[in-house]
């Protein structure tokens, strides 16, 4: 019997499994994402297959984002929302071939499969998770591209766009970062072949702490219907379109934006050592009391020591610069630069 892709990470010293794995200490794996290169298994990550002549039609009109004029090589963060506009996933989206694939939280990958699939109808569509024959790999850190290079799969394709090298899609998410799609029987010799390239295997808070460096959010189960998409920064990582026409919340998200009604933002921030901080967990501020000012949206451990996280804020209390994590006398967090400005 083939060896599974579990048991194949399992013998190269993994740990844990989904957003869990590791091969080390989760800090010293964030460290190494920062510094030189880290081969991840995205296990964190769910897996959505679109496939039919239709395909384009039927998920332009339940996303926030154009995907009928997406390219063969181009990638774009999208999400699904509730009627109310609030997120209920967010992922990223790429082609392969006439083919759509959809990457979200693996906690909310089954849920969303269900969901999408109620809209199908009469559509010339079909949903399928490829999970079984896909598996994903992120390369990520300053030395990314030379060990992608070494590992010859050439120079990585621009931010947000893909390319193919024999049966492996790269698709750039930074300058700093790729994922990888490939075969599942051909995972563990492309693998094998980073590593001897220059990277070293990591767990999934390698990948999240790159993620939240770029301040690219992902909406997880405990953050699902939390917020609307502008309030993950979202149109300003490209993640919306506002001439695409209706889908689920198009009307809550265009308000949002027209009518200049935006009092949360996606802020990156440090947690001290000890704070313990969850996705989901609140956040206080002196302006708003007891009231909630905001909640964390995905936490890493930090390279030095403490955490990073994405926060979504009230700008008000944001601009106080005072804020505490799950209640009013709280840890402290301190705020960190975003490689963006927030308007």
């Amino acid at each position: 019997m083939a060896e599974s892709w579990s048991d194949f990470l399992a013998a190269r010293g993994a740990l844990g499994e989904g957003a869990e794995l590791r091969f080390g200490e989760p800090a010293d794996e964030t460290r190494l994402a920062r510094t030189a290169a880290a081969v991840v298994p995205l296990t964190h990550l769910g897996l959505i297959r679109a496939r039919g002549e239709e395909s384009a039609s039927f998920l332009h009109n339940l996303f926030s984002n154009d995907v009928k004029t997406q390219a063969l090589d181009q990638a774009r963060w999208n999400s699904f929302n509730s009627a109310k506009g609030r997120m209920l996933a967010s992922f990223l989206v790429w082609r392969q071939g006439e083919d759509y694939i959809l990457a979200p939280a693996a906690d909310l990958q089954p849920a969303l499969l269900k969901k999408l699939s109620m809209y199908v109808l009469r559509a010339k569509v079909k949903l399928s998770d490829p999970a079984p024959e896909l598996v994903l790999l992120g390369v990520a850190g300053p030395k990314a591209a030379a060990v992608l290079g070494a590992a010859g799969l050439g120079t990585p394709p621009a931010p947000m766009t893909a390319a193919t090298v024999d049966d492996t899609q790269l698709v750039a998410i930074a300058d700093t970062a790729a994922v990888l799609a490939l075969p599942a029987d051909q995972a563990p010799a492309l693998f094998d072949r980073l590593v001897a390239a220059g990277a070293r295997p990591a767990g999934t808070a390698a990948w999240a702490a790159v993620m939240v460096a770029a301040g690219l959010p992902l909406v997880t189960l405990p953050t699902q219907e939390e917020f609307v998409a502008q309030m993950l920064n979202y149109e300003l990582i490209g993640g919306v379109s506002f001439n695409k026409g209706c889908y689920p919340g198009q009307e809550i998200v265009a308000r949002t934006q027209y009518l200049g009604k935006v009092k949360k933002r996606m802020y990156r921030v440090q947690l001290a050592e000890g704070s313990n901080p969850t996705p989901g967990q609140d956040l206080y501020a002196p302006d708003l009391g007891e009231q909630s000012a905001g909640k964390l949206v995905n936490v890493v451990p930090a390279a030095g020591g403490g955490f990073e996280a994405l926060a979504v804020l009230q700008m008000s209390s944001a601009e106080g610069g005072e804020v505490h994590v799950g209640a009013p006398n709280g840890a402290r967090l301190s705020f960190l630069p975003l490689p963006y400005a927030i308007s």
